[in-house]
């Protein structure tokens, strides 16, 4: 177990107290088990490829999707995304993650949504950030791929914290957003799109920070599960990406 990726008792006492309480048997150990689903998620690995030293296959899949039908993992996030200090600048962005063929099969009338879309690049999903000014993730959201930035931005917006300013590239510039923006004291760095016919002027040196933003991004896509969607229930992956998150950037 030394060579493998296990997650320290300071970390697990963070993260326990939203998992759900044990009824009758016991449960196998916490920490083995969301230790093994985050080595496989990170690894890209089938489920039956889980190193032996993490327990049977099965038990890491069976946790990993009955807590994700409950909203365990991204509980999680969203309270120590929480706990995190107050940002003096928040940024927004989205990203395509491909779909594996395999996760857009077996649709079922009348289901749940996939989040997953047909855009020129194939069939994907859209993963719709806000980070603080560190480039850390504090609202996290999984749509289908064709949709704007500017629609995930409305339905972010509530979920915004108190900021100064918000850093945004300019698919996100409309008057309707900055007005909002404005409406909670946040002051819109956004560059102007081509068919305004008045420029409005923004921060450069301020909006070069966007950059923390990508490179966020980037790290989550370093894990395999991630960067390819393979799971077809969107709960599942969405799960995937704030446990991500979660060790990547709050743990």
């Amino acid at each position: 177990m030394s060579e493998l990726f296990l997650l320290s008792k300071a970390q697990m006492a963070r993260i326990s107290p939203c998992f759900p309480l044990s009824h009758g048997v016991p449960r196998v150990d916490d920490r083995r088990v969301v230790s093994g689903i985050i080595y496989v998620i990170r690894n890209g690995l089938q489920w039956k490829d889980a190193p032996k030293a993490y327990g049977p296959h099965k038990t890491l899949y069976n946790r990993f999707v009955r807590w994700s039908a409950l909203g365990v993992f991204d509980r999680i996030f969203q309270n120590l995304a929480s706990q995190g200090p107050k940002p003096d600048r928040i940024m927004i962005d989205s990203t395509h993650l491909k779909a594996h063929r395999t996760a857009a099969s077996l649709l079922k009338k009348g289901g749940s949504p996939r989040r997953i879309g047909r855009t020129k690049g194939g069939l994907n999903s859209k993963l719709h950030a806000v980070t603080d000014q560190d480039g850390r993730p504090v609202a996290l959201l999984l749509t289908e791929g064709q949709m704007s930035d500017h629609t995930g931005a409305k339905i972010l917006y509530p979920t915004l914290p108190d900021a100064e300013a918000l850093i945004a590239d300019k698919g996100y510039d409309s008057d309707e957003f900055r007005d909002a923006l404005h409406a909670k004291g946040i002051e819109p760095c956004i560059p102007s799109k081509s068919n305004r016919t008045v420029s409005i002027p923004y921060d450069v040196s301020l909006y070069r920070q966007r950059s923390k933003i990508e490179i966020m991004f980037g790290r989550l896509k370093d894990w395999r599960r991630i960067a390819m969607r393979y799971d077809r229930c969107a709960h599942t992956f969405f799960s995937a990406i704030c446990l991500a998150a979660t060790v990547i950037f709050w743990l």
